[in-house]
């Protein structure tokens, strides 16, 4: 058997997609499967429903990559008679890993919302609702000339001045630096009441936030002064490029009736199809879009400024607020349909990236609802044109 083994799958799925990025509440990473496995057919999915698992088994898929964690909510027991539990169950008896990224991939960058915004051909300038850059404090460190290059040696070997992809980094200045020692004080320099004069370096670098107590300890062991003087500022942190949902523009505006159009046109035909609030007529360029369940950042796309809004699971009353206040046009165009095209961009990750790997994106739907009642905008005692169809 040939393939790659299912650590070197897992791993290439964490470079991209983070662990670190997920919430806190969520469930991410290799749910079932042995990392020493190897893999030559992958599965990609939203769901790992029953349907997903019997198409991965009859096909011989090793491994599956789904974006909703099969485990969530709750789950005390994978006991073959609990409607989950059967799953893992199968899968393990079939050889087959199950693989998860959920908010780490919506909060990637690339991730679920970048998809969706490439599908509908909106321009992405940065996330709806960042993520803070991981946190850096810059420090300031006086040390005798002679001594500098030790100390910021051993500060450097701690883990300081990284800044993207280069290491070393520092900005230093000579000045001149005085103390005088008081009774009880053992000077590296200089004596019991006398003050002493020399020429100091000023070292400036920076380090993450994480590191201050073993640059503490390095910077005390390296330093030739009883008593350092050192000075750790925590700036004020900029947003970073990833985070929930994105931002961006249309190559050219119109109308949100046609912009409606087009977001049921290129997502994939989903049973909850495709509702929006708003003015059909307002001229639509600024777009926000957030994979999945979305209503709780309506709020943000109305600060960005943004003509609409495109997300799944839209609430009445958030909706109803939301244009009351005079905000974005809300395009609601289902939960798994939002997600489905990260399903693309995870496979082609994976193809880039492995030749020995045969990666396909589920042929089956997973969206829980499968019946759609609907009918125009018409007066609620006009039921002429209500009509049902069966979407499955």
């Amino acid at each position: 058997m040939t393939g790659v083994r299912v650590r070197s799958v897992v791993d290439l799925l964490d470079e991209r997609y983070p662990p670190a990025l997920a919430e806190s509440w969520d469930s991410v990473g290799l749910v079932c499967g042995d990392p020493d496995d190897r893999v030559t057919r992958v599965l990609v999915c939203v769901d790992a429903t029953e349907a997903v698992v019997d198409e991965a088994l009859r096909t011989g898929v090793q491994l599956i990559v789904a974006h909703h964690p099969l485990l969530l909510r709750g789950v005390d027991s994978v006991a073959a008679d609990t409607p989950k539990g059967v799953l893992v169950h199968r899968l393990i008896r079939g050889g087959c890993a199950l693989y998860t990224a959920h908010t780490n991939a919506d909060s990637a960058n690339p991730g679920v919302s970048d998809a969706l915004a490439a599908l509908l051909g909106v321009r992405v300038d940065g996330p709806l609702d960042p993520q803070a850059a991981p946190g850096m404090d810059k420090w300031s460190v006086f040390v005798p000339e002679a001594d500098a290059d030790r100390v910021l040696d051993a500060m450097f070997a701690a883990g300081a001045g990284h800044i993207g992809d280069y290491s070393r980094c520092a900005w230093r200045v000579v000045g001149t630096g005085q103390f005088l020692p008081m009774s009880g004080a053992d000077p590296a320099v200089g004596a019991v009441g006398e003050i002493t004069v020399l020429p100091e370096h000023r070292v400036e670098f920076v380090a993450a936030v994480a590191l201050r107590g073993r640059l503490r300890a390095a910077l005390h062991a390296a330093h030739p002064y009883e008593e350092p003087a050192y000075d750790v500022l925590e700036p004020v942190t900029p947003d970073g490029d990833t985070g929930l949902g994105r931002v961006g523009s249309l190559d050219a505006p119109m109308t949100l009736r046609s912009f409606v159009d087009l977001v049921a046109d290129r997502l994939p035909t989903a049973p909850v199809g495709i509702r929006a609030a708003g003015d059909p007529d307002r001229v639509v360029a600024r777009v926000a879009v957030c994979g999945g369940a979305g209503d709780s950042l309506i709020g943000a796309a109305a600060r960005a400024g943004v003509d609409v809004y495109v997300t799944g699971d839209l609430r009445h009353h958030p909706v109803d607020d939301d244009l009351r206040a005079g905000g974005p046009a809300l395009v609601d165009a289902g939960h798994w349909a939002t997600e489905f095209p990260w399903c693309r961009q995870a496979a082609d990750l994976l193809i880039a990236a492995f030749d020995d790997l045969e990666v396909a994106v589920t042929t089956t739907p997973t969206d829980p609802f499968t019946l759609h009642r609907g009918g125009n905008a018409v007066g609620v005692d006009d039921h002429s044109t209500t009509r049902e169809k069966d979407v499955r």
